[in-house]
């Protein structure tokens, strides 16, 4: 819930709500070393080596980390970068844009807007229609196929929500 005691949802419909202190020490323990690296210290993984990088299946792309859904299939492309890479997400909502100085670069990084969870970084390159090319890491997300419910990571009944 926000300040005022009500719960925030994205036009698609999700909570917003960040998992509560007791829920995130058990989302984060269930990380493996590179998931943590990535999710939580703003790593990368090596280009081209991502088990996502390849996938041409239907279906969603949620956070590793809590569970909600930022990417559908149908705007995933390939880049040539080494990292999955999409056009737009699943709802702009579910994404939280910061800048990034890091490397002495000016960059734009791609945070879960539910979780706070590193996934990746957006450039201005990409195809039409948005020109946009959301580059992600493939242990930031997990892939739902398309049929299948959403991870339910908070218990907050929304495995078909907003599908």
């Amino acid at each position: 819930m926000n300040d005022t005691g009500s719960t925030r949802r994205s036009p698609t419909g999700f909570d917003l709500t960040p998992p509560g202190a007791e829920q995130r020490r058990a989302l984060e323990a269930a990380l493996s070393p590179e998931e943590k690296d990535v999710l939580l210290h703003h790593g990368t993984e090596r280009p081209f080596c991502g088990g996502l990088l390849h996938q041409k299946e239907a279906g969603v792309y949620c956070c590793k980390l809590c569970g909600l859904p930022l990417f559908r299939s149908d705007a995933k492309f390939e880049s040539g970068t080494g990292w999955p890479s999409f056009t737009t997400p699943f709802d702009q909502a579910h994404l939280k844009l910061v800048k990034d100085y890091s490397y002495g670069m000016i960059r734009t990084e791609v945070r879960c807007a539910r979780c706070d969870s590193h996934q990746g970084h957006v450039f201005p390159d990409g195809p039409p229609p948005t020109g946009l090319r959301y580059c992600i890491n493939s242990v930031s997300l997990d892939f739902v196929p398309k049929g299948e419910p959403l991870p339910d990571k908070l218990a907050r009944n929304e495995s078909q929500v907003g599908l």
